[in-house]
């Protein structure tokens, strides 16, 4: 073959993310209340765009009465040939969607629609997690922490719906009958669940006092014998420094006394924080649910922290016809293709939520109508196969979203559960196989330390069908070590 300069045409395909595509990702991504800081800029920034109040009855008749007769919506300019806009924001599985791992190996594609365009890569714009603070919260450091301690789904949720409760101190103010109430469960059982958080670290959270809080930090140090506990019972007279009084009700003379004392001292009475403190005193809620008398559920989107936005067209022909100069014809154009784009970014935006909500509605009834107790596994997966999206959509929907029900405010994330194959065929917790996993390597006999194969053969003969692999995985995931790690260390404390 010869070797020489030459030519050739080759064809590819390459999929991009233009400027107003990513918006879109991150528009979808974003609170309502982060929604409104957005469009708080855009109104500044387009002269075109005006702040609208419209009805949801409104949105499928003739003009709403509270809008002037010179303003339009997008959609409406765009039916006249008033303007131009870009790539649609219709649902297509091929748009690129490389900022997130969701869980199969796979890294899916977006739904926000193609748009093709020779700008930079989707790795050129920054990721809307990087406008989020650094710090980790006390919710945030506890919510990781739950999944290897509760013994069941059921508690775990439980204990997070707890963890959403406590202060920044790491206080629990909520009475655990009110919880209870709230969740359809037993007393019994939200206590357990406070027990699992009160086993997390920092030591000391969930307490609802002070002496709880200092007690809790000296079984951690395993100081709670009864004269520590009678200190820590009598807080007041310490705080008086009654110290005669102290220790005849502690029985221990100077020298120990003052050892408890210097002890109680290096506990830490807000323990919580440490952490970064939560950025909002209270959590608005970005979905609506209630109950319709026929049994039904009534979803809606707060709308309280949503403006509509409409576009001004009598201002928009005013400026076209006031300023003949290209330049200044070209950057009007652009302003009103920006206009459009964004009222569809934020109407799809919208319709995807609620979508989205109404399966999960759908999937987790049980919960809805009777309680924690009827929560089932369920995974982004599933709820992208019933309404006809990527995981990835789901994923970006579900995050910091919240819905609020007669029982409480509740953040998407908390109504997935990964679950793995079981007997019943109704699958059973991810959370659940730890928790079991744990419990059968805290009972093995220090002689004979299961193996990960032998944990596989003793949770298939329970109905859970899991490979070595798998158990090992799970295993690594709560802190447990291997078998001959373990054997070592039960030796270790037989010495």
């Amino acid at each position: 073959m010869a070797l020489g300069p030459r030519l050739d045409l080759r064809q590819s395909q390459q999929l991009v993310m233009t400027p107003q595509l990513q918006q879109a990702i991150k528009l979808l991504a974003a609170s309502n209340l982060e929604i409104e800081t957005f469009i708080g800029e855009a109104l500044e920034s387009n002269p075109l765009l005006e702040a609208g109040s419209v009805s949801r009855e409104d949105s499928g008749g003739g003009e709403p009465d509270d809008i002037p007769r010179e303003e339009f919506t997008s959609d409406r300019l765009m039916a006249q040939a008033q303007g131009e806009s870009e790539a649609p924001l219709d649902i297509d599985r091929s748009a690129l969607d490389r900022d997130r791992d969701t869980g199969d190996g796979d890294r899916g594609s977006g739904e926000w629609g193609t748009a093709v365009s020779s700008g930079a890569s989707y790795e050129d714009f920054p990721d809307i997690d990087a406008t989020r603070a650094a710090e980790t919260t006390l919710a945030e450091h506890l919510n990781e922490q739950v999944g290897g301690v509760a013994t069941s789904p059921k508690e775990a949720f439980i204990a997070r719906h707890i963890i959403g409760l406590l202060d920044d101190a790491g206080y629990l103010a909520t009475d655990l009958r009110e919880i209870a109430s709230d969740l359809a469960v037993t007393l019994d059982e939200v206590d357990d669940a406070l027990t699992v958080v009160q086993m997390l670290d920092p030591t000391g959270v969930g307490a609802r006092s002070l002496a709880e809080c200092l007690a809790i930090q000296a079984r951690e140090a395993d100081r709670y014998d009864p004269c520590m506990r009678a200190m820590i019972d009598n807080l007041d007279l310490v705080a008086k420094g009654e110290v005669e009084r102290l220790k005849r009700l502690c029985e221990v003379d100077d020298e120990d006394f003052a050892d408890m004392l210097h002890e109680l001292r290096e506990y830490d009475p807000k323990p919580g924080l440490a952490f970064a403190p939560s950025t909002d005193d209270a959590v608005i809620p970005d979905i609506l649910l209630a109950a319709k008398d026929d049994g039904g559920w009534e979803i809606n989107l707060n709308e309280d922290t949503l403006p509509r936005l409409v576009v001004n067209r009598n201002y928009y022909v005013e400026l076209s016809e006031g300023s003949p100069d290209p330049e200044a014809q070209s950057w009007l154009k652009e302003k009103l293709a920006d206009a459009h784009w964004l009222i569809r970014a934020l109407d799809q935006r919208q319709k995807t939520i609620l979508k989205t909500a109404a399966e999960i509605v759908r999937q987790q009834d049980g919960f809805f109508r009777r309680g924690v107790s009827e929560l089932r596994p369920l995974t982004l997966r599933e709820v992208a196969e019933e309404i006809d999206m990527h995981e990835s959509t789901v994923s970006r929907v579900t995050s910091n979203k919240y819905l609020h029900c007669d029982r409480g405010t509740f953040e998407l994330k908390y109504f997935f559960s990964s679950g793995v194959a079981s007997a019943d065929g109704e699958g059973a917790s991810a959370e659940a196989i730890k928790a079991r996993i744990k419990a059968l390597t805290d009972a093995e006999d220090p002689k004979k330390v299961l193996s990960d194969q032998k944990l596989a053969d003793l949770l298939k003969e329970e109905g859970f069908d899991l490979a070595r692999r798998t158990v090992a995985k799970y295993r690594e995931a709560i802190g447990i070590g291997s078998s001959a790690q373990r054997r070592r260390a039960k030796k270790l404390e037989n010495l």
